[in-house]
């Protein structure tokens, strides 16, 4: 797979708070020029500086492509990029946007589509369902979220050309989204999307499987990683140099090699934009990234140093 990029000199136009902790960012061109066209799914890689690079669901209009725009939830125990973005990216600030890319596609068939998001994982879906109503398709959005003031572009949802389709379920009024119900009581082929935290994710995926929902059926974005989540440490070997690393519990292998100032490009350090693929020599891999499909990941050819992890004691790199 391809991990190139095109990077394009862009500038914030609006900036709009939609709730306590997200923001909703404009960006255009710097030579006045469309953007790349997208699908429904794709995120971008926005580059603030060369500290800063994160990677966000598109939710802007996919049929106009003078601007683009993401939504932004500033996450104080992150790795700074949205804290810089909320602080720092004001109207007029310079930064580089990337060429999409979509690891979260809609799928071409199925009878209907079930779209569930958590929190600002509602981004991606919104020109998802420009896409399926183009399509005359079947679909439902159901989105939960703590309270009302926590739920970025509620009144947009409810008041859009989508409302019929819009289904909320808030924590703080104890309506919940049971999953069972909604699951087990969809058609045959029906294709099920989720986006949000990771129990959300994680429950989904559980609920889909005991239903014998296909794996083809099922799609997932998350871009926060969980791969520090009871790690162990492990040794990297560089093969070009036979240098020895120790990457401890709470380190990734990419973190691990930047303290010894060797210089590995990564613009999302999410496992999603693919800069940082490495062939792996000797040892096997466990995969947290959402970049390298199934059987690439099952062939142990590569690995996302930014999220990815030895699954033994020892990994051999191609570095």
């Amino acid at each position: 797979m391809t991990n190139s990029y095109q990077m394009f000199p862009s500038v914030v136009i609006a900036v709009e708070q939609l709730t306590p902790l997200i923001k909703r960012f404009t960006f255009k061109r710097q030579d006045g020029e469309k953007f790349p066209a997208f699908t429904g799914g794709s995120h971008i890689i926005v580059k603030m500086n060369d500290q800063f690079s994160n990677a966000y669901s598109l939710m802007s209009n996919a049929a106009d492509l003078s601007t683009y725009q993401v939504c932004v939830r500033k996450d104080e125990e992150g790795r700074g990029g949205s804290i810089f973005m909320h602080d720092h990216c004001l109207e007029n600030f310079k930064l580089e946007i990337s060429s999409p890319k979509n690891l979260f596609e809609l799928a071409q068939t199925g009878e209907k589509h079930i779209l569930i998001a958590g929190g600002i994982g509602i981004t991606p879906f919104l020109p998802q369902m420009d896409e399926l109503a183009a399509r005359g398709v079947n679909y439902e959005l159901h989105y939960a979220f703590r309270s009302p003031e926590h739920a970025a572009l509620l009144d947009e949802l409810q008041q859009g050309v989508h409302a019929e389709h819009v289904h909320t379920y808030v924590d703080s009024t104890g309506t919940y989204l049971d999953l069972n119900a909604l699951i087990s009581s969809q058609p045959k082929d029906t294709h099920v999307y989720v986006c949000g935290p990771k129990p959300m994710i994680d429950a989904v995926i559980d609920t889909c499987k005991r239903h014998r929902y296909r794996d083809e059926n099922i799609h997932w974005e998350q871009f926060a990683s969980s791969s520090l989540e009871n790690a162990e440490s492990f040794t990297v070997v560089l093969a070009k140099s036979n240098q020895r690393i120790e990457v401890m519990a709470d380190q990734t292998i990419l973190q691990a090699i930047e303290s010894l100032n060797i210089d590995v490009e990564c613009l999302c350090r999410e496992g999603v934009c693919g800069t940082c693929e490495t062939a792996i020599v000797q040892g096997e891999a466990e995969h947290f990234d959402q970049y390298l499909s199934d059987e690439e990941k099952a062939s142990q050819q590569s690995m996302m140093i930014c999220v990815s992890r030895a699954k033994g004691k020892e990994i051999t790199l191609d570095l």
